[in-house]
């Protein structure tokens, strides 16, 4: 039977998040500065929203949107494209043993928030809230049982 590498935690170790930030700070001025001779990726304007390591800091999910997510494929395939040359690029910057491979995704939480914030803005959502903030008693029956 195969076992997981990788026992399942209750989340990212420090280490996997610093080394994510540092990923991702590295990534976003690389990207900004245009150091990349590519035409087609320097014509975005691309933010790089959050940056997950895997426990073995091997492998870096990275999750980008290019400026008001339009063309967000072509940028997608633009960033694949150069992706070696980013690495190198991250790499050179930072003093890690192994230079993890990147695997770029669309960051897709601003969807979520627009939905969000669509959701609260229902007239009967509105009123539901409106409704507990007039009635503290209400919300305490309801945290109790």
């Amino acid at each position: 039977m195969a076992q997981n590498r990788f026992p399942p935690t209750s989340g990212p170790s420090q280490r996997q998040l610093r080394v994510g930030e540092l990923i991702r700070r590295t990534l976003a001025d690389v990207l900004a500065r245009g150091d990349v001779h590519d035409p087609e990726l320097t014509r975005f304007s691309i933010t790089v929203g959050e940056v997950r390591c895997s426990p073995d800091l091997k492998v870096a999910m990275v999750y980008v949107l290019p400026l008001g997510g339009r063309d967000a494929d072509a940028a997608l395939v633009a960033l694949q494209r150069n992706k070696s040359e980013l690495r190198r690029l991250t790499a050179k910057a930072m003093t890690l043993k192994f230079a993890p491979e990147l695997r770029f995704m669309l960051d897709e939480t601003f969807d979520k928030l627009d939905d969000t914030r669509r959701m609260f803005s229902e007239e009967r959502v509105r009123r539901d809230v409106e409704k507990r903030a007039e009635d503290p008693r209400e919300a305490d029956d309801d945290a109790d049982g």
